[in-house]
């Protein structure tokens, strides 16, 4: 498959006078979040006998254009891990052909590590914090019959999720001429309640890092679970503790529990186990209205479990301990991390984890876990609802266990990007119990 790049160029604001604006100070959850760059690439098959290509790509790129005025950040650059500024920089934007139609590319058989030809960084590797990092960059793939990718390289640095999906939503509104669907950010209130530090202590970067990167040999594989299979792991995942467990926390914690037994099958040896969930901030602190805040609003719940406690752990176990943490996550205690003081949560949380990685002499699995939910699913450039979101390819090779859940378009089905170390991903598919809900084989072409 050959994806030939036929046009880069950076792409700056609508506007000239965003210089005379004050840098933009990050938050705190901004300050501690690494960067690196996710990917989401959203595609559109477009069947419109009168679709004129060169019109809509000049289009887009002034659309995007009149978009980075009024998310001016993502326009510029980070200085010294504090603040943004020279909004004017711009984000880089290319274009591309793919010698294939879109129709063939979503069969079965299409390999993961693709998907990093429709981007403009490579996914997640562990990137040197210079001053030249932008912030948000685009590429633009146009297949033989005249489909579209939407390729995003975001810098974590600057953006979670819905940071994103308001950012593209705004794009896609303003490409269709849609006003009513423009997302108007706010750039402020998130560091003005979670403040910067201008020092942060070392072992706070060192234990993030911890976090997010370890040196391996990484595989990622898709798989799916339908409607069918997902109901059947809510039955198992209730208790008395949990009688209505949500169906992120049923797929979420089988793929923890195999996952784990994966682990324990390449050791021969049960181990300690984390998962790291990314917590969305805003839905949990209503009072304060931070829906259209930009930044990294969110954070880390880490649930600790030891297999060598017992030969196998329930699922329903599991999602009860993932439940009682994810309810730590309230109101009460997210006001805690606000104002002056708020490192002091964050600080704990940080020594947590440090204490979970020194307890033992072979340090514990660490499985992060996100839910895209249907973040991306809505952005309509007037071309209708993308077919198919999805997130990465192939990983860095400096990097942590990734699971990513997103919501398949139009269905009550979940796809699940999982990124493994080699060895694990390898007993994973060849898990029987583990394949008997999770199907790695699933084409998008039903929907073309």
């Amino acid at each position: 498959m050959e994806v030939t790049i036929f046009s880069r160029e950076i792409i700056k604001p609508s506007s000239s006078t965003l210089h005379l604006l004050n840098p933009q100070n990050l938050s705190l959850f901004d300050q501690l979040t690494p960067v690196t760059y996710p990917e989401v690439l959203l595609f559109y098959p477009i069947s419109d006998p009168d679709f004129d290509l060169s019109e809509t790509l000049t289009r887009l790129k002034k659309a995007l254009s009149e978009t980075l005025t009024l998310y001016y950040p993502f326009s510029g650059r980070i200085k010294n891990n504090l603040y943004i500024d020279d909004f004017g920089a711009g984000v880089p934007y290319s274009e591309a052909r793919i010698n294939r139609r879109m129709s063939e590319f979503l069969e079965v058989k299409t390999e993961t590590e693709s998907l990093n030809k429709f981007v403009p960084f490579h996914p997640f590797c562990k990137e040197k914090v210079e001053a030249s990092n932008p912030l948000i960059s685009f590429q633009v793939t146009v297949f033989s019959c005249g489909g579209l990718a939407v390729g995003t390289s975001v810098c974590h640095k600057k953006s979670d999720g819905a940071s994103l999906s308001h950012f593209l939503t705004t794009w896609a509104a303003v490409f269709a001429n849609s006003p009513h669907k423009i997302v108007p950010p706010d750039h402020s209130k998130a560091a003005t309640l979670f403040r910067p530090l201008p020092d942060l202590p070392p072992n706070a970067l060192a234990l993030m890092d911890q976090l997010w990167f370890k040196q391996s040999n990484y595989v990622t594989k898709r798989f799916f679970f339908d409607a069918g299979a997902i109901d059947t792991l809510l039955a198992l995942a209730k208790s008395e503790r949990v009688p209505l467990p949500s169906r992120n926390e049923a797929v979420s914690c089988f793929i923890w529990k195999h996952a784990m037994a994966a682990s324990q099958t390449l050791s021969g040896t049960p181990r300690s186990s984390i998962a790291a969930h990314a917590v969305n901030v805003r839905p949990r602190m209503r009072s304060r209205s931070l829906e259209n805040c930009t930044g990294n609003l969110f954070w880390w719940a880490a649930i600790a479990t030891n297999p060598a406690a017992k030969a196998e752990i329930e699922l329903r176990e599991l999602v009860a301990l993932t439940k009682e943490i994810m309810n730590e996550f309230d109101e009460d205690y997210l006001e805690s991390m606000v104002g002056e003081d708020g490192f002091g949560p964050v600080s704990e949380f940080i020594n947590q984890l440090e204490m979970m990685l020194s307890l033992e002499s072979e340090k514990p699995d660490i499985f992060a876990f996100t839910n895209w939910k249907s973040f991306f699913n809505e952005v309509d450039f007037g071309w209708g609802k993308p077919v198919w979101v999805s997130a990465h390819g192939k990983v860095g090779d400096e990097f942590r266990n990734l699971i990513v859940l997103i919501d398949k378009q139009g269905s009550k089905e979940i796809e699940a990007f999982l990124t493994l170390e080699e060895g694990q991903m390898a007993v994973l598919e060849s898990d029987s119990k583990f394949l008997a809900f999770a199907s790695p084989l699933k084409t998008e072409n039903s929907k073309l």
